[in-house]
Formats: structure tokens, sequence, C-alpha cells
């Protein structure tokens, strides 16, 4: 989605870098959002969201992933245990998962859970059971490898506002969480799979 018009913003107020990086070669602005018709062939319907361009990215045999809708069924897919998920495999041969549980959800998997320790929900056998459950399902629906998650890791530390992880509207950069726990995205990848690793075939 790009936009044009004296309703737009003409920049960024005494940063030109900011601005020349904002606005593509004949002035449009940049929004970095995908759109898809709401309608089949029809633009009067309108459209809907299908994700950020920014955190697409290619697997090693060249096959894009959109990550935005990906993250939504996952999320679906794996209620009430996932908060958010960020999709890793930029350069792989296949996508996996770092996982941000939602501790109300897990407690209601597992009510002996402590209100607020995501080690302990992250590591608790009933936790993972009922994740690599939803896990298998999610992967059974796969069309193929743009959309196939059969390894994933439940994150036990707090995404950081400080490195950027999470911003402070409490969204989730996926980025920053791809290159601040790099040694996570070693562990999805190893072989043989290490403990920490939910895998399902």
């Amino acid at each position: 989605m790009r936009a044009k018009g004296p309703n737009v913003t003409p920049g960024y107020w005494r940063q030109p870098e900011l601005t020349a990086k904002a606005f593509d070669d004949e002035g449009f602005y940049i929004f970095g959002d995908a759109l898809k018709l709401a309608e089949s062939n029809n633009f009067d319907a309108g459209f809907d969201f299908d994700g950020r361009i920014s955190e697409d990215f290619k697997l090693g045999s060249g096959t894009w992933v959109s990550v935005g809708p990906l993250r939504a069924r996952f999320v679906a897919t794996c209620a009430p245990l996932v908060r958010d998920v960020v999709i890793a495999g930029i350069n792989r041969d296949e996508l996996s998962a770092l996982v941000m549980l939602d501790l109300d959800g897990c407690r209601s998997v597992n009510p002996a859970l402590p209100a607020d320790d995501l080690a302990a929900a992250a590591s608790d056998p009933k936790i993972r059971q009922a994740f690599r459950e939803r896990l298998a399902t999610f992967a059974a629906t796969a069309t193929g490898s743009s959309n196939r998650i059969r390894r994933a890791v439940l994150i036990d530390t707090p995404l950081s506002i400080d490195r950027g992880e999470v911003t402070d509207k409490g969204s989730i950069n996926q980025r920053a969480v791809l290159e601040h726990r790099t040694g996570l995205i070693e562990d999805l990848y190893a072989t043989p799979t290490v403990a920490n690793v939910i895998s399902v075939s």
C-alpha cells in the first residue's frame, strides 16, 4: 500500500533521511502494509489487511513466506496457549516458531501454574503436551514449505522493550526478536533435536 496526495504528510520534521526512506521515487508514502481485495475482482468492496511487507522473507529455496496471515493462523490454532509468535526461517530449508505463551490461557490448561511465571509455564509438561498437539494440528493443515511449521520453542523470558523486541504499544518487533534470540534459533535447527524444542512430524 502506497499513498500520495494533499492529505498525506510531506515527510518527517527536520529528518530528511527518514523522509527519504518513507517515500518512493514517485513521491508515494510507503506504508509497509500489504492489502488484498475484500471481494475478488470488486474494488468497490474495499480491501483487507494482509500483513506487513517488512516481516515477509524467503526460505533458502527462494519461496516467499507471508508472515502476517501465517502468524494469525498459528495463534488461532494454538489458542488459548499462545499470545503471539515470531516466525523464523530466513534462508533456511523450513520454518520454525518462537512462541510467546498466554499465561492466562496456560492456566486454563493447568490451574496449578503460578500466575506470572513464564519459565514455569514454558517447561510445564502439561503445557508442552497441549502445545505439541496444537502444533501437530497446524502442521497437518500445511500446503507447502511457506506455511509448514514443525518445530517451535516456548520462550521462557519476557520480551524486552529496551532491546526493541516489543514496542511501548505492546506489538512485537519480529526482526528484533530474531536478532536477539539467535541461540534459540540455533536450537530450533539443531540436529538432533535439543530438549527445549517441541517437534512434530
